[in-house]
């Protein structure tokens, strides 16, 4: 199964961009299919590949049900 999820974009080099899962866990992601990204906006990340922009609202509300899902499966 794959997912989407939100990041925020930490650095920028070309069209690579660090991003911050939210959790500390770091990883390089494909900017080139979005317009105009910027450092500390959040992205949906899906494959290695930013593909969507999000508001920071969407993408901690997102980022908090995701803590929750995993919360939820480790005490399971």
């Amino acid at each position: 199964m794959c997912l989407a999820v939100p990041a925020r974009v930490l650095s920028i080099t070309g069209d690579k961009a660090l991003v911050d899962y939210g959790d500390g866990t770091r990883r390089e992601a494909n900017i080139s299919l979005i317009k105009a990204v910027s450092k500390g906006e959040y992205v949906i990340v899906h494959a290695g590949y930013a593909i969507q922009k999000l508001s920071v609202r969407e993408a901690l509300e997102t980022l908090k049900l995701f803590q929750e899902m995993l919360d939820a499966d480790a005490g399971a």
